[in-house]
């Protein structure tokens, strides 16, 4: 009998599971104001889900002019120092916690996989309750962060899966840009603030409100869970 491999679900963090995205807002609004640069909100929401490397590359086509290797430094330690304070007030997703508890109860193999570093995602992720065993991959253990696909590449590596059998759920463009770039299917979420259009045009294969919608449709992406008939 030919049986093929179950899904595992690969999970944004920041805006899929955590109610994060604008505290990430805010910290890089208050860095590059330190470093002398007037930008719009709307402008650095567009841009958070991305590795924060190319997040400070990207400026320079919004400034019009080059930073140095300092000042892009400076920048992201600004950003990562102003978060750990602000993630104080970040709280999980309606149905995060959930939908882990329903995943791992009925053996589907999940993993979380995060541009932010460790240090920048610590806080949130004590809030989980992840059980021991499950990966959590952060820009500290791949070389590129979204929307490269090295961090679900190396997520599902450590789930010893295939990527073609696994899903990414996140709620940016660069999150589905880089579940395609991988060759893995693309679920978003609306809880991070980009548009359904948005994340459909990207290539979501399905667009839920927040994780607590999503936990109500699992069955739209395969997920049995428990023993196989």
């Amino acid at each position: 009998m030919i049986e093929s491999a179950r899904p595992a679900l690969l999970l944004d963090l920041d805006g899929t599971l955590v109610d994060s995205v604008y505290q990430h807002v805010v910290a890089w609004r208050e860095a590059l104001e330190r470093a002398g640069i007037d930008l719009s909100i709307w402008k650095i929401h567009r841009r958070v889900g991305m590795s924060g490397g190319l997040f400070v590359t990207a400026l320079r086509s919004e400034i019009g002019r080059d930073l140095t290797s300092v000042q892009e430094e400076s920048i992201r330690r600004d950003h990562d120092l102003a978060f750990q304070r602000l993630s104080r007030d970040v709280r999980p997703l309606p149905g995060a916690l959930e939908l882990l508890e329903r995943l791992s109860a009925e053996g589907t193999l999940w993993a979380i996989a995060t541009s932010g570093t460790m240090a920048t995602a610590r806080a949130s992720l004590e809030q989980l309750r992840i059980p021991a065993g499950v990966p959590v991959i952060t820009h500290d253990q791949v070389a590129f962060a979204k929307p490269n696909p090295d961090l679900f590449l190396a997520a599902a590596a450590e789930l010893k899966v295939s990527i073609a059998d696994a899903i990414v759920v996140g709620d940016s463009t660069w999150d589905i840009l880089a579940a395609r770039r991988a060759q893995a299917l693309g679920v978003g979420l609306l809880s991070g603030g980009y548009g359904r259009a948005e994340l459909e045009t990207a290539g979501a294969f399905r667009v839920y409100d927040d994780p607590a919608d999503l936990l109500g449709h699992l069955y739209e992406l395969g997920i049995r869970g428990g023993r196989r008939p």
